[in-house]
């Protein structure tokens, strides 16, 4: 396994917080940096996009206050989330703003893009891309990305079929290189697992939209904590690719979960029209992503809270006697 030098002493957990549209702020990755876990959002969530200056500005100026008054206790390192799709007309925009702050880490998604990788490196950032099989792993290594996220069964929003167990292994037989891993990760021995199967970084993302920062509707919020794995809906219906969603937001949406058509993914859309608005509804607003994991997240907390829930649960995790 390989750890790069950007997160050595900066992590209470080796846990990265997925990027989660609309609902990570500047105020949860503030949070979670400050606790200790690498905090993240996507670029699209800086609406107009000049505000993304703004969030990078804040994010920079409050971690570097917290650094100077906790020596001791070093925040993580934040990351950008940059959708590569052709839609998002706004990428060399954000890009170059990423490049202003001197962003320290970027996860790509939705393409490989050799060029993208170069431009980051060259003032220091290091790159995650997110991945569902190996076809698009292989292709995002050769495209020059540091590391990868293994996007695997039961992961929120965005996900792939194949079991983690499965994903990891075989990501492993060639890849030396920093692996995150995602799927249903929403307790401490889970982290703990995550490692165990040879992962550097738990991906967590569900069990953060029900926090006190999170950027989302108490409906929403409360819908993660009420919600089980039996809950979740695998459907590339909402965007084109397929994602995991909670079942009760489709049914208040007026559709039956079970019987969801098929959407043709060549239409996929993540970017934004003229006006600014997204361009293809109503997925995250009124469908909400969720993983398997909703099952082990109780009650609406603080993130410092959530991630001292995991902190306790990935020191205690330990194999049960044989």
């Amino acid at each position: 396994m390989s750890m790069p030098a950007l997160f050595k002493g900066r992590l209470s957990l080796p846990v990265i917080a997925a990027p989660l549209f609309i609902i990570s702020v500047p105020d949860l990755v503030i949070a979670q940096c400050k606790a200790g876990v690498v905090g993240s959002f996507p670029a699209l969530n800086a609406r107009p996009p000049a505000l993304l200056d703004e969030w990078l500005a804040r994010i920079k100026e409050e971690l570097a206050a917290h650094d100077k008054a906790h020596p001791e206790r070093l925040s993580a390192p934040f990351a950008v989330n940059q959708i590569v799709h052709k839609s998002n007309n706004r990428l060399d925009q954000d890009l170059a703003l990423c490049e202003k702050h001197k962003v320290p880490m970027m996860i790509t998604s939705l393409g490989a893009r050799e060029e993208l990788n170069q431009a980051a490196h060259n003032w220091g950032c290091i790159t995650f891309h997110d991945v569902i099989n190996q076809k698009f792993a292989h292709k995002a290594v050769e495209k020059g990305a540091d590391g990868l996220v293994l996007v695997s069964a039961g992961a929120g929003g965005h996900a792939g079929e194949i079991s983690p167990l499965a994903f990891v292994a075989e990501t492993r037989a060639w890849f030396d290189g920093p692996i995150a891993l995602s799927g249903a990760i929403a307790t401490g021995r889970a982290i703990r697992a995550a490692r165990v199967l040879g992962a550097d970084f738990a991906y967590i993302g569900s069990a953060f939209i029900a926090t006190k920062e999170a950027n989302a509707v108490e409906g929403y919020k409360q819908m993660i904590t009420s919600s089980s794995a039996e809950d979740i809906v695998y459907s590339n219906l909402f965007t084109g690719v397929h994602g995991n969603y909670l079942k009760p937001s489709i049914v208040a949406a007026g559709m039956d979960p079970d019987n969801l058509p098929t959407s043709d993914p060549s239409k996929m859309s993540f970017g934004t029209d003229a006006s600014g608005e997204r361009a293809k509804p109503k997925a995250w607003k009124e469908i909400w992503g969720s993983g398997q994991g909703v099952g082990s997240i109780p009650k609406v907390l603080p993130a410092a809270e959530l991630i001292a829930r995991f902190k306790k649960e990935y020191d205690e995790a330990i194999d049960p006697p044989l």
